[in-house]
């Protein structure tokens, strides 16, 4: 393990620019922080009560043959590789909706295959008798809901109570988090609570005009919904994150600390007399990826009266975060989506998937295809592929981002998270998005057909938040020979890079996203792989960091080699040879984290650039290299 101070971007190819970048970040975050609208009022909105819930509040509870953990599958029933069954396909019950649910989200986060060490020497899957608490709530001007829900285990204790706060990686369900914050807290006796932050897998079927309740069953449009898009479009999927016209990103902070509330709300029911607050109850935030950047954004806010300590720690794994000066997630993203398939050809020795033989196939095609556009140079694939390659290069990415973005190629995620945070963004409802994108369920040529009630009933428990998968598809109403997705393609990028019209309302929402600074003395504590390809540290926390160090905050930095973005692909042999999971280095930041708050004698994390080991034999703990 070596110390590493933080670099402010270690692939830019003007020196001037790595030499100013630090100080430039903070006096760009500071001015963001002064002019982004309402935050001042934001910070300090009134607390979430009973009578401000969206819906009423919902108890569950789980023992015996069901925990909060596991629902009761434990780590082998969370391994099997089909998903737990339906008696009636068409018709689940709450309960056969929450299992598979948490089911799904374990296995999208964690990798639990023999030999990774899940379950061996870090993290749990022990079952955790208790009771679950939901509702809808909803941050002041926000069209839509988010879901809140805290889990509450028998062994809580109140006389040292704490909650871990955690919000949902990507655009996952409420239970999205579960695998970061629920193996960590909840043996521990700590209550979990839970944010989708406004997006999650509460899909509405506009052609049969059904929702999702809030136990997560299909409703129609007359009932209390967890989303119910205003729209005048009859055919296809909405969803929440591409479709509320809130664009929630901008309220993740806000998600995060309604979650908070809704816990203290919730405690107060189930132990009524104890009067927990944030002034006697310890609060930690913890989250990944999109969570992780929602963490952050939590750390910016301060409370009212009493309440404003109300967070006592944060940490954050590969956050998606973005500040003044840095790169945002919806220009390298498109950009990527557009080059990275050529420009992968320039590589050799990549990573591979299931899917990577048919990605490299098409890559010579969408080569030809950009430099018929004007894209690429004209010539043979190989200049074509290096001019991609060095394009890439140039505007901020590492080799290793590049190599792990292979992963992203493979699967089409690119065009869509592209798709769907251009709808965000620009507050576009179901059926207006700029680039002609839609969603529905397909047929086999791809085109757009209703959903059957088997599928539309499995939405909430199987989806991810961003189509493709669990049964809707991304319908791209541009597709043309010979690239048949170069149109739309640059349709999403010329979002971001050309003035007028629709660019300029996408632009203005990712505006909005512009972190501030956490709050003066709170520890901070932000992981990030070295190797991630899809949210690439050298745009999101590198920056971040830099920008909150200039302005003397107390954050600890962990850049840990050899990890990527994904730790369920680890699943995949050649992943496995090449990468090392992140969750582990969460977890051991939180107890380094908590062993802090208990005794402020026992210090935080040192920054660090770790240097871990990854092997195709069984993982070890000495192959992470944890800073001790």
């Amino acid at each position: 393990m070596t110390l590493l101070p933080v670099p402010s971007n270690p692939h830019a190819r003007d020196a001037s620019r790595g030499r100013h970048l630090v100080s430039v970040l903070a006096l760009g975050l500071l001015l963001a922080a002064c002019a982004t609208p309402n935050r001042h009022d934001r910070e300090r909105e009134p607390m979430l009560t009973t009578a401000t819930l969206s819906s009423a509040m919902r108890v569950t509870e789980h023992r015996g043959g069901d925990d909060l953990l596991t629902a009761g599958l434990g780590r082998d029933g969370l391994r099997v590789p089909t998903a737990p069954a339906f008696a009636d396909p068409a018709h689940p019950t709450a309960a056969e909706l929450r299992r598979r649910a948490i089911w799904s989200n374990w296995r999208g986060i964690a990798d639990l295959m023999p030999g990774g060490g899940y379950g061996d020497w870090y993290g749990s899957t022990a079952a955790v008798p208790g009771r679950e608490f939901s509702a809808l709530a909803t941050v002041p001007g926000a069209r839509q809901p988010h879901r809140v829900l805290l889990q509450l285990p028998d062994a809580f204790d109140a006389d040292r109570p704490c909650i871990v706060v955690a919000a949902s990686s990507g655009s996952r369900g409420i239970y999205g988090a579960i695998a970061v914050a629920g193996p960590w807290a909840l043996p521990k006796g700590c209550a979990v609570a839970y944010t989708d932050k406004g997006a999650g897998t509460d899909y509405f079927d506009l052609d049969a005009g059904l929702g999702v309740s809030p136990d997560g069953t299909v409703a129609d449009a007359a009932a209390a919904l967890a989303f119910k898009p205003a729209t005048a479009a009859t055919h296809g999927v909405a969803f929440k994150h591409a479709h509320s016209q809130d664009n929630p990103e901008a309220d993740w902070g806000r998600h995060v600390k309604q979650a908070a509330e809704f816990a203290l709300l919730a405690l107060n029911d189930a132990l009524p007399h104890r009067g927990f607050t944030f002034a006697n109850t310890r609060v930690i935030a913890v989250g990944i990826s999109n969570g992780g950047g929602a963490v952050l954004r939590a750390a910016e806010l301060e409370g009212s009266g009493t309440d404003q300590g109300w967070l006592d720690a944060v940490v954050a794994g590969e956050p998606n975060v973005n500040v003044a000066g840095a790169r945002p997630l919806y220009d390298f993203t498109t950009e990527a989506a557009l080059l990275m398939p050529c420009a992968l050809l320039d590589l050799d020795g990549l990573p591979a998937s299931p899917l990577s033989a048919q990605a490299r196939a098409l890559a010579p095609v969408q080569c030809a295809a950009l430099a018929a556009a004007g894209v690429l140079p004209a010539g043979d694939v190989r200049a074509q592929a290096r001019a991609a390659h060095e394009a890439l290069r140039t505007s901020g990415w590492s080799e290793a981002a590049l190599r792990a973005g292979a992963l992203s190629v493979d699967f089409d995620l690119w065009r869509a998270v592209a798709a769907t945070y251009a709808s965000a963004y620009g507050r576009y409802g179901a059926g207006e998005h700029p680039c002609g994108y839609g969603f529905a369920a397909q047929n086999p040529d791809f085109s757009a057909r209703a959903a059957t009630a088997s599928e539309r009933a499995a939405w909430w428990s199987d989806g991810s938040g961003i189509p493709p998968g669990a049964g809707v598809g991304l319908i791209d109403g541009k597709l043309a020979a010979p690239d048949f997705t170069l149109a739309g393609l640059q349709c999403l990028r010329a979002l971001w890079t050309q003035p007028g019209g629709d660019g300029d309302r996408v632009r203005r929402g990712v505006a909005e996203l512009r972190a501030g600074l956490p709050r003066a003395g709170l520890p901070v504590v932000v992981i990030h792989g070295v190797d991630d390809g899809l949210v690439p540290m050298a745009f999101t926390s590198q920056p971040w960091v830099a920008a909150a160090r200039a302005a003397d905050r107390d954050v600890r930095y962990w850049q840990v080699r050899h990890a990527q973005h994904f730790d369920a692909f680890l699943a995949l042999p050649d992943y496995r040879a090449r990468y090392v999971p992140l969750l582990p280095y969460l977890y051991a930041a939180l107890d380094r984290v908590a062993a802090h708050l208990d005794d402020p004698a026992q210090p935080l994390p040192a920054n660090a650039l770790i240097d871990s080991a990854p092997a195709a034999a069984p993982l070890t703990a000495a192959q992470l290299a944890i800073p001790r």
